[in-house]
């Protein structure tokens, strides 16, 4: 057995019997220390003690080019930052070569959005059934107005003034806002409200019940829209938070108004909204390229 695997064993007994760490965290732990060590041995370093700071700042470059997630890398740092406190501790090694290394940051997606055919398609259905009436409602009104799935789920009866279009909202940090709510979600929620009043044990305050009564639980909104998304044959992972994506690039495709749809989205710094600005863009580059005579001249000359 190597000095590395020595030092992990022991690391990993200290983890398991002392810090009573879950199987799962030990497992993981000792994936990503041995994953370091193999690196290290390829550098023809033998023990622990003699990886340098510079060491390890090469290792983990070099795994993020093999295709490491950052968040993998920020584990095992964090794995290698444990271990090292636990040598020192022992005095097997002098210093923590890992202590002020960050991993790399991936590159941040963005978010996943459906398109306007895809959200009409999504919300055509059949309004006889009461928990049918009460999703479109859920979704209708999530679209119209770019709410988080907390905000709906929150909604009261007393925050809604459908006679002007209205609806109140409070936000991360008890941020209150008021929002337009457009003309389908106001007729969709209407056609709800009609079957909330008829529901037995309905909760005296929530604007959306479960089939029992309660207010709706976000687990139950995520899984009836999955659920709605596959009887419509949308071939996509819909989740409550792309249709507030899918609120803000539609509205930023059409208005280009950026801080408007940041009053609108809650979002206390503006960076946090610029990321649908890069939406908007991938929009307008599609438009070039299917209507640019140049663009289609490009692409004429790729396919001969």
């Amino acid at each position: 057995m190597s000095n590395f695997d020595l030092a992990i064993d022991d690391y990993l007994e200290d983890l398991r019997v002392a810090r009573r760490c879950s199987p799962h965290t030990v497992s993981n732990y000792a994936r990503d220390l041995k994953a370091i060590a193999r690196s290290a041995s390829n550098r023809e370093i033998d023990n622990w003690n003699d990886i340098t700071g510079g060491d390890v700042r090469s290792i983990i470059a070099e795994q993020h080019r093999e295709g490491i997630a950052g968040r993998s890398l920020a584990r095992r740092l964090s794995a290698v930052r444990g271990l090292y406190n636990f040598l020192i501790k022992l005095g097997r090694c002098d210093a923590n070569p890992a202590s002020d290394i960050l991993a790399p940051k991936d590159k941040k997606a963005l978010p996943a959005t459906l398109d306007p055919d895809e959200v009409s398609r999504l919300l055509s259905q059949n309004l006889s059934d009461p928990m049918i009436c009460r999703d479109l409602a859920m979704f209708e009104l999530m679209y119209s107005s770019g709410l988080r799935l907390a905000e709906l789920v929150g909604l009261n009866l007393a925050d809604l003034d459908l006679s002007v279009g209205q609806v109140r909202v409070t936000g991360k940090g008890g941020k209150v806002r008021d929002l337009p709510v457009g003309k389908h979600a106001v007729e969709a929620i209407n056609k709800w409200l009609s079957y909330r009043r008829m529901t037995p044990g309905a909760d005296d305050k929530a604007v959306f019940l479960s089939s029992r009564g309660k207010r709706i639980a976000p687990r139950t909104v995520q899984m009836r829209l999955k659920k709605l998304a596959e009887s419509q044959g949308l071939n996509r992972d819909c989740y409550p938070h792309m249709l507030r994506h899918s609120f803000a690039s539609h509205l930023l495709e059409s208005s280009g108004d950026l801080r408007a749809v940041q009053e609108l989205l809650g979002h206390a710094d503006i960076s946090t909204t610029q990321v649908y600005t890069h939406l908007d863009f991938q929009h307008l580059a599609k438009v070039y390229d299917e209507s640019h005579p140049r663009a289609k001249r490009s692409k004429e000359t790729e396919k001969s």
